[in-house]
């Protein structure tokens, strides 16, 4: 389950420290939108030990940055172990996952495309 919290203008033109930005929940996937524009998103999640995000596809690129702990990107059905400080680009249209054999935090960014 997915426990999204809303963007918060209080964050604007202070300093972020990403992974202290969302906290993990047993159990669940917490996502807590940093900017959140028709342009496109950035989002920090964390996953508790356990924990997906079933596969899916986008219709944008997406960066993801692990920010804490390790975690594992699956695209196109490979698997990419990942742990901070690494990131990988989700390309659009390709079907892709995140998995959480521990626990960890990762930020999302999508730019949308015109």
């Amino acid at each position: 389950m997915i426990k999204a919290k809303p963007a918060d203008p209080k964050l604007i033109g202070i300093p972020l420290d990403f992974p202290e930005l969302v906290d993990y929940q047993e159990g669940s996937i917490v996502s807590r939108a940093i900017i959140d524009k028709s342009v496109g998103t950035i989002t920090v999640f964390a996953f508790d030990k356990g924990q997906q995000l079933s596969p899916h596809s986008a219709p944008y690129d997406a960066l993801v940055q692990v920010i804490e702990g390790k975690g594992v990107v699956v695209i196109d059905k490979k698997e990419h172990p990942l742990k901070a400080p690494a990131a990988i680009i989700m390309p659009a249209g390709i079907p892709h996952a995140v998995r959480a054999p521990q626990r960890f935090k990762m930020i999302l960014t999508m730019i949308r495309q015109k």
